[in-house]
């Protein structure tokens, strides 16, 4: 005699399934972010302060001395 005909898949079995194109989808994704590659290169006023620059330009004219401000005031 033959089945019903139509076969039935489990749930486990449909899991499995979509856990492996999950993964296949991600490791595709990382391989095409490495072919992009960096995307910009990282700003060099934010190294400067994370090596210990001093985070300020002495030249910028809104930044003043105190006895600039004291002489103002």
């Amino acid at each position: 005699m033959a089945s019903s005909g139509k076969q039935k898949t489990t749930m486990a079995k449909l899991n499995r399934e979509r856990k492996m194109r999950e993964r296949r989808m991600d490791k595709q994704a990382r391989k095409d972010a490495r072919k992009l590659g960096p995307t910009d290169a990282p700003d060099d006023s934010i190294a400067t302060e994370r090596i210990g620059g001093s985070g300020f330009d002495a030249a910028d004219p809104t930044l003043r001395s105190v006895e600039a401000v004291l002489a103002d005031a």
